[in-house]
């Protein structure tokens, strides 16, 4: 039954939730943006609100259980509220979207961009429909929301492409996105411009498979050409990538993207194994002595490379000699960190059914081991940094200490009482050094130096 909202025609403030990936941080931000441009007040998730919006993700069965926990939560903020479920769960769901009775309405992934237009018809019962999902599969054309300027950050994430073709065995995405669609190139440099006329100095350019961008045109134009067109926009002074898939960093690639001065030395190759036969179990389509051939270019080719990665424990099938071959890979590559997730089913994939599937205590013991390796890594290449001179981006000041990033995304602090630096580059290198380690909170403790 339809939620009976009280004054319903006069609702007017909204709040939002979003789990799971940078797209999904793009996306949240564009439908605050359609709220606020029709006179609707943005509050706190935690707060009083009449409509309460949750941007799902359904990644891991844990981000499913999130997505559920936090549609919960909202209705019991205000029972009387208007509560939308929008994106990769809700998609997924389908028709099973009556199973959550907390529910008022569910938005699939390509209907976030007419988000005020449906809750408008909705409310005013113009249209009683509760699910609003296509067949994402059968989607060709890219949803854009038109130039989003909103942030609440000092860099701003850019959408650029949607979908995947990729099918890895265990990943559910590219039933909850779709195919392969790709953002028309112009629209994407005046969101930039857009974004650069309000003071903003670094985007980071993120899709669901990015290195996909082009894919689906038929001039040849992609990922490297679309980097080298904004790298030209005034105002951008950081470009910094989502995560890449490894094999789109060919040495062609490298070699381009070395000339561009404006592109941030951070890379997330997203690894899942160190070894070649989970590797082709879950149908990545690449071998490790491949990843490792590029990691050594990346490396060879920007000596301040900070490399960061994902990686799958328990995956189906995985033996204890896959797992130590996975663990002595990482020792050998020594990403700065990692992303640890231990493998769940995700129904409806292929690994779902495979056989010798990993028991539960022997995925959080990996899981643990590869955890200790990540934190040990990022603490020591930290530490290898006292007493070098760097380039930082310094973002809020909170408590005497502002807070910022280098271009290869460690974060650095500073103690001074000086918010003008907020969202300022200090990229005079005498100008900041680095003493110490904050070893708790995993940053450079910096001082200014006033040469």
């Amino acid at each position: 039954m339809k939620t009976d909202i009280t004054n319903k025609a006069t609702s007017k403030k909204v709040a939002f939730y979003t789990l799971g990936c940078k797209v999904n941080q793009y996306e949240t931000n564009g439908m605050i943006q359609q709220f606020i441009e029709n006179g609707y007040e943005i509050v706190d998730f935690e707060d009083y609100a009449d409509i309460y919006i949750i941007n799902t993700c359904t990644v891991t069965n844990m981000s499913d259980r999130k997505s559920r926990q936090m549609i919960r939560r909202a209705k019991d903020n205000n029972p009387n509220s208007l509560v939308v479920a929008v994106g990769c769960y809700a998609q997924v769901l389908m028709e099973k979207v009556d199973e959550i009775p907390e529910i008022d309405l569910a938005l699939g992934t390509n209907k976030k961009n007419n988000v005020v237009e449906i809750i408008e018809n909705f409310i005013n019962d113009k249209d009683n429909s509760k699910t609003y999902i296509d067949d994402v599969m059968h989607s060709k054309e890219y949803g854009d929301f038109g130039s989003i300027t909103y942030t609440d950050k000092t860099r701003a994430v850019i959408k650029v492409q949607d979908g995947c073709d990729r099918f890895c065995s265990y990943c559910i995405i590219p039933f909850a996105r779709g195919v392969v669609r790709s953002r028309n190139p112009q629209n994407v440099y005046d969101e930039i411009a857009m974004i650069a006329s309000q003071g903003i100095k670094e985007v980071v350019i993120t899709g669901i498979h990015v290195a996909s961008y082009g894919k689906d045109f038929k001039n040849g134009f992609g990922l490297i050409d679309l980097l080298e067109k904004i790298h030209d926009i005034p105002g951008i002074e950081r470009i910094r990538l989502g995560s890449i898939e490894p094999l789109w960093m060919t040495n062609e690639v490298i070699e381009r993207l070395s000339k561009l001065n404006k592109i941030c030395h951070q890379f997330h190759l997203s690894l899942q194994s160190g070894c070649d036969d989970t590797l082709k179990r879950m149908n990545r389509r690449y071998t490790t002595s491949q990843f490792e051939e590029i990691v050594n270019n990346i490396r060879h080719t920007f000596e301040d490379a900070i490399l960061t990665t994902d990686i799958i424990v328990g995956f189906a099938g995985e033996t204890a000699e896959e797992f130590e071959q996975t663990y002595n890979f990482l020792k050998k590559i020594n990403f700065y960190k990692m992303h640890i997730f231990k493998y769940s089913p995700r129904k409806g994939t292929k690994a779902e059914n495979m056989p010798n599937q990993v028991d539960g205590n022997i995925k959080e013991f990996r899981s643990k081991k590869l955890i200790e390796l990540s934190d040990l890594n990022e603490i020591n290449y930290l530490k290898s940094y006292i007493g070098k001179k760097i380039s930082v981006l310094w973002e809020e000041e909170k408590n005497g200490v502002i807070k910022g990033h280098t271009p290869n995304y460690l974060l650095a602090e500073v103690s001074v009482q000086d918010e003008l630096l907020a969202n300022q580059i200090v990229n005079n290198i005498n100008n900041v050094e680095v003493i110490d380690v904050d070893e708790v909170g995993l940053a450079l403790k910096c001082r200014l130096n006033n040469n």
